[in-house]
C-alpha cells in the first residue's frame, strides 16, 4: 500500500465528510469544500477516524490512492484552520494598495498591475507585506503565484515579489566580474 494512503486521518469535531458517488464534500466552520475522485478509491469513517482504501493493487489505483489521501487530510485542514501565503515586496518605491477587493501593485513597471483575487481567496496588505489566506491549499498557491509572477525577483538586486522566508541567490553583475580580474 502507499505510505501515505495509508495513514488516517483524524476529522476534528465541527467537521462533516460525506461521500457519494465519489464525490467527496467536507463542511466545516469555516466552510465547504467538493471533489471529485476515480470510484475505485473507498472512504471508511471509525471513531473520528477516516481510512483511505483502494480496491485492488492496480497501477490506476495505487497512482490515486495517496493522492486522494492527501487531498482530502488538506481539505479537512482548511474548513477548519485555512490556508495562508505571505508574500514580500522588496525595491525601492514598489508598493501595493487594495482597490476594492482588487490588489494594485506598483513594481516598476510603467503601469500599476491589477490583480483580481480567484474566488474563495482573500487579499490582505500590512505595509510591504501581502498575505493571501482562503479554505482552498491549491486556489491559495495559485493565487500566491499569479501575484509573484507579476514581478519575480530579479538576481542582481533580489528585487520584485517572494514569498515570505524565500532566499534569492543574487549573481555578480558582469562588470564586478571585470574590475575584479575575472576570477
Amino acid at each position: 500500500m502507499s505510505r501515505i494512503g495509508k495513514k488516517p486521518i483524524t476529522i476534528p469535531a465541527g467537521v462533516e465528510f460525506s461521500c457519494t458517488d465519489g464525490k467527496v464534500t467536507v463542511k466545516g466552520p469555516k466552510g465547504e469544500l467538493t471533489s471529485k475522485f476515480a470510484s475505485h478509491i473507498n472512504y471508511e469513517i471509525k471513531d473520528g477516524v477516516l481510512t483511505v482504501t483502494r480496491e485492488d493493487d492496480s497501477i490506476k489505483n495505487k497512482m490515486n490512492h495517496g493522492t486522494a489521501r492527501a487531498i482530502i487530510a488538506n481539505m479537512i485542514h482548511g474548513v477548519t484552520e485555512g490556508y495562508s501565503k505571505t508574500l514580500e515586496i522588496k525595491g525601492t518605491g514598489y508598493r501595493a494598495e487594495m482597490r476594492g477587493k482588487d490588489l494594485v501593485l506598483f513594481v516598476g513597471h510603467s503601469h500599476e498591475d491589477v490583480v483580481s483575487p480567484l474566488p474563495g481567496v482573500d487579499i490582505s496588505i500590512n505595509k510591504l507585506e501581502i498575505t493571501v489566506s482562503g479554505i482552498d491549499k491549491q486556489v491559495v498557491g495559485q493565487m500566491a503565484a499569479v501575484i509573484r509572477d507579476v514581478r519575480k525577483p530579479e538576481v542582481y538586486h533580489g528585487k520584485g515579489i517572494r514569498y515570505k522566508g524565500e532566499t534569492i541567490s543574487l549573481r555578480q553583475p558582469a562588470s564586478a566580474k571585470k574590475s575584479s580580474g575575472g576570477k
